[in-house]
């Protein structure tokens, strides 16, 4: 968001005016790693066009848009095959998934942005337009008979068909709709940032949720609906415990629905990633869900045009060059990553992790701040 910065609260988080760029990692050291996993991914791809299954169109989708990212032609024969089977995926509802899929809008979402990547000359127009529709059918919503009063109004779900909207999903759908060219104020953008703010450990007048001020420490968890879902467990009061990458998704879509520092739910969003900064882990996750984490990490503070984060100790950090050379040290010798401690939410699979990394590191490449 252009100059988000400019009004942030003393404080708070440390920034840089936008004639000053923060260190980052050291560019040639990045394109070795980074050339590294591209090997690897390009070894690793079936000979359908796809990564790990077959019918994995979001693992596929994740690895072509980092890919993408990273700077491989679109002509490169790898892409170009992704790009044909993902093509291959895209059904006349809209969704772009296996026709058994179960994660419809999970997987829609991440497919709806790797054609976005890829649109050159239009070329995916038809299909990013269906599947931008797609996604806005699974907002729980007045559509669907649910009133804003509801804790499951604005988000959404996994599938068309039910069950309960979280905060990942949503976070997901708010991403594609805004790379596929939703403004700030779009009304699913909007209804969205309902579901975002009632997902976060803060009452006030956006939340008056049940578990809204039993923690109130600024941070997100998974979902508020269907009784509520922390992942990172419940306190004795049955408040949600917020954790990492639920904040980081929860920040990064309050800045695509249009809110700046000046709005409560964003300042005690960035108290919560200032008192719990770290590349180490995924703050209340441990080790579980890490590469999300980084991804998320990496995606939210770039999306605030942040060059520097002030721990709670008062220690600046330079995200971008702390979270590049952590990653560094984690590369498999064949070029890859993956979460050795934790296959919880398939990170297990190094083609999924590889993908991870090499969106979070595009996000570490220095750039200065916008005005």
């Amino acid at each position: 968001m252009v100059g988000f910065l400019r009004v942030m609260l003393i404080g708070v988080l440390s920034f840089s005016t936008s004639l000053v760029m923060a260190a980052g990692p050291e560019p040639a050291r990045l394109k070795v790693s980074r050339d590294k996993a591209i090997t690897f991914l390009k070894n690793s791809q079936n000979e359908d066009g796809t990564w790990t299954f077959s019918e994995a169109a979001g693992i596929s989708a994740l690895v072509t848009t980092a890919l993408i990212e990273s700077g491989v032609p679109l002509d490169d024969p790898t892409v170009a095959k992704a790009l044909n089977r993902l093509s291959a995926f895209c059904q006349e509802d809209g969704r772009i998934c296996s026709a058994r899929s179960n994660h419809a809008g999970y997987e829609t979402a991440i497919a709806l942005m790797t054609l976005q990547a890829a649109n050159k000359s239009g070329k995916y127009d038809e299909q990013i337009n269906k599947a931008g529709k797609f996604l806005r059918s699974l907002q729980f919503d007045e559509s669907k008979d649910v009133k804003p009063s509801d804790l499951s109004y604005g988000g959404a779900g996994y599938s068309p068909d039910g069950g309960r909207p979280d905060l990942s999903n949503t976070a997901f759908m708010i991403q594609a709709l805004k790379a596929a060219g939703a403004k700030d104020d779009d009304p699913a953008i909007q209804k969205a940032l309902t579901f975002v703010s009632r997902c976060q450990n803060l009452e006030s007048e956006y939340n008056t949720s049940p578990a809204a001020a039993k923690i109130n420490d600024g941070g997100f968890y998974y979902t508020v609906a269907a009784g509520g879902s922390s992942p990172s467990g419940k306190t004795q009061d049955e408040g949600l415990r917020s954790y990492g990458s639920m904040t980081y998704a929860g920040l990064k879509s309050m800045i695509y629905a249009g809110l700046t520092p000046k709005d409560p739910r964003v300042k005690a969003a960035l108290d919560w990633i200032q008192k719990n900064y770290t590349v180490q882990n995924n703050p209340g996750m441990g080790d579980n869900g890490l590469y999300y984490y980084y991804q998320l990490f990496a995606k939210a503070l770039d999306t605030a045009d942040l060059a520097q984060v002030k721990d709670s100790t008062g220690k600046t950090h330079d995200w971008r060059k702390e979270l590049a050379d952590h990653l560094f040290t984690l590369q498999q010798d064949n070029g890859s990553w993956v979460n050795s401690k934790s296959n919880r939410w398939f990170e297990g699979a190094p083609n999924l992790v590889t993908a991870y990394t090499l969106l979070a590191l595009k996000n570490c490449e220095s750039a200065p701040l916008k005005d």
